[in-house]
Parts: structure tokens; C-alpha cells; sequence
């Protein structure tokens, strides 16, 4: 699996996307990809992660852009150190695109930066 990695302000984000063939109905143009998020905290602080927002874009040009609150209903503390991870999913109408964005973090003196997610890229059959 390829993976991908990015790191902001001692922040260290690395993503593995895959594609879900079982789920996934390419006569009907729906493609499913799973990615797999480890966000690191290298810094000597912990840091919080408020939000998120991505970017998806597919292999036409759509672009849908996606915000929320923390990520899959969390809004995770990281020690220094520490790691939090994830995983969730992603549907197309194409059978490629990419993906990129930002956390929104905040460390513990209130202050906040974008950690940035390093695109990737989603391919069907690339398992």
C-alpha cells in the first residue's frame, strides 16, 4: 500500500488510501476508497484537533469540499509523542481523484495552525 506523509509545525500526517473493490460498482460508477489517517505529534506540547477540511476531486475536475468538526466524531487530544489514527472512506463517480486538506489544531496555549494532509491519490483496482 503507498502512503503519503506530511508534516506541519512538528505535526506528522500520513495517510494509506485503498480501494474497496467489495463495495465499490463500476457499472454503476460508484468507487469506494478507505484511507487510513496516522497523525503524529512530534512536538513538546500536546496539541488538540478541532476540524477538518478536505478537498476531493475526481477524475472529471468535480471538486467537493468537505468541513467539519474533528474527524469520524472525535475532536482527539495527542501528547507529545503520541499518535492518533483513523480510518474512513471516500465515494467517486470516477475511478480516480485525489484528496487533500487541513486539520484545524490547537495547542495547549490556545493558539492554532493548519496541519496540512498531504494529497493522494485514489485509483481503483491499485490494490
Amino acid at each position: 500500500m503507498v502512503t503519503y506523509d506530511a508534516t506541519t509545525e512538528a505535526v506528522r500526517i500520513t495517510v494509506r488510501p485503498a480501494y474497496l473493490d467489495d463495495k465499490s460498482d463500476a457499472v454503476g460508477g460508484r468507487f469506494v476508497f478507505a484511507y487510513f489517517v496516522r497523525i503524529e505529534n512530534h512536538g513538546v506540547g500536546e496539541v488538540q484537533l478541532l476540524r477538518r477540511h478536505w478537498t476531493i476531486k475526481d477524475a472529471t475536475g468535480r471538486v467537493e469540499e468537505v468541513e467539519g468538526d474533528g474527524v469520524v466524531g472525535a475532536q482527539p487530544v495527542i501528547p507529545p509523542d503520541g499518535a492518533h489514527e483513523y480510518q474512513s472512506f471516500s465515494v467517486l463517480t470516477t475511478f480516480e481523484g485525489t484528496m487533500t486538506g487541513t486539520y484545524l489544531m490547537q495547542r495547549e496555549d490556545g493558539s492554532r495552525f493548519r496541519a496540512r494532509i498531504p494529497e493522494f491519490h485514489l485509483v481503483a483496482m491499485s490494490n
